[in-house]
């Protein structure tokens, strides 16, 4: 049986929270077909295993304690090296990996038949998702800051979504067959879990068990909150395993997200440059022979509806805010009977910039 690793790096906010959810749903399953999604046992949950994999290649130490994810990587090639079959190493923040760690990673994984998985969406759509799910991370610029600096090619996550830049890197050393490309389609559907297995060669009898795992973007209320809460609150707080599980975990992926509110949009006058960059992706995929799933054209943004009214999330009324500030406090305020008392220190100073935000 051939030997093969798939290198699934990306891009962020494109489904890969379900498509994760559901390899691990259904490892058994796939082992029995000969596709294994490693995790480190039983006790440490599949996605967390190739997160801090991930962490530990990239010699970045995000969301939790110094040192928490030394020796992730190398546990995870040996996993793999133990099976036949396909391996996939899953996790979104592969996408942009220096030179140096992409070479680590074909070096640690020489001798096996190594594939990149690489998706993709259209600049409009991503952007926007990519502005409110960098908040939940713990950032703090406004959309208007963080499209200028996107613009510019400077932000983590334009690197992540540069398609020219990740698929020149990753696949340097690989013949292009060997990369696959993955479009989003603009409407959310099971084609996209159909064009993954394509990518993976999964049978869809092997992975049975559907996932209700989904990175559901924040609206534009509250993403506001959650970016003036990172503001109010000083930047080695935002950084510890505390603060993202209350956060990121808690507050906005279980309980912000299910309010109502306009959901952040592109602004109608940024458009052209997203035309610009669809445009270039486009033409470098047809020109690449990189193996394509989907169609290049959901890579072209839609225009802009110019009956719906776009709101800018920078400026959210008062109501709003205060009405996804007290749901937040009441959240927070149930979440703290439950924590211990180093917690609550925690939770104390994320009240407080709840608080204040009450007081506007």
């Amino acid at each position: 049986m051939s030997r093969r690793v798939i290198l699934h790096v990306g891009a962020p906010k494109t489904g890969t929270t379900y498509v994760q959810d559901r390899l691990s749903l259904n490892a058994v399953e796939l082992a029995r077909h000969g596709v294994h999604f490693p995790s480190r046992n039983r006790l440490v949950d599949a996605s967390r295993f190739h997160f801090r994999a991930a962490l530990d290649l990239l010699g970045e130490d995000w969301g939790g304690e110094p040192g928490h994810a030394e020796g992730s990587w190398d546990a995870m090639v040996r996993r793999v090296r133990r099976v036949s079959g396909t391996a996939i190493i899953s996790h979104e923040i592969l996408a942009p990996a220096p030179k140096a760690a992409i070479a680590r990673a074909m070096a640690d994984l020489a001798g096996r038949d190594v594939h990149i998985v690489y998706a993709v969406r259209d600049p409009a759509r991503q952007l926007p998702a990519a502005w409110q799910e960098s908040v939940k991370q713990g950032g703090r610029w406004t959309f208007a800051n963080f499209l200028d600096r996107v613009e510019k090619g400077k932000p983590w996550f334009f690197h992540a979504l540069d398609l020219p830049r990740v698929l020149s890197r990753w696949g340097a050393q690989l013949p292009p067959e060997n990369v696959h490309v993955v479009t989003v389609p603009h409407q959310r559907d099971e084609r996209l879990w159909q064009r993954y297995r394509q990518a993976f060669g999964i049978e869809e009898a092997w992975a049975p068990v559907d996932s209700e795992a989904v990175n559901t973007s924040l609206g534009i209320a509250e993403t506001q909150l959650v970016r003036q809460l990172n503001r109010r609150v000083e930047r080695g707080a935002r950084k510890s395993t505390a603060y993202d599980r209350l956060i990121r975990e808690m507050l906005a992926q279980e309980h912000l997200v299910h309010r109502r509110s306009p959901p952040v949009r592109l602004p109608p006058d940024r458009y052209g440059w997203s035309y610009e960059q669809a445009d270039l992706w486009i033409d470098w995929l047809k020109g690449s022979g990189v193996d394509v799933i989907g169609d290049v054209e959901d890579l072209r943004p839609v225009p802009p509806d110019p009956d719906v009214r776009w709101r800018d999330p920078d400026k959210v009324t008062a109501r709003p805010l205060l009405a996804a500030a007290l749901d937040a406090l009441e959240a927070m305020t149930d979440e703290a009977a439950t924590r211990t008392p180093n917690e609550m220190q925690l939770s104390s100073r994320v009240r407080t910039g709840v608080d204040r935000l009450r007081g506007r």
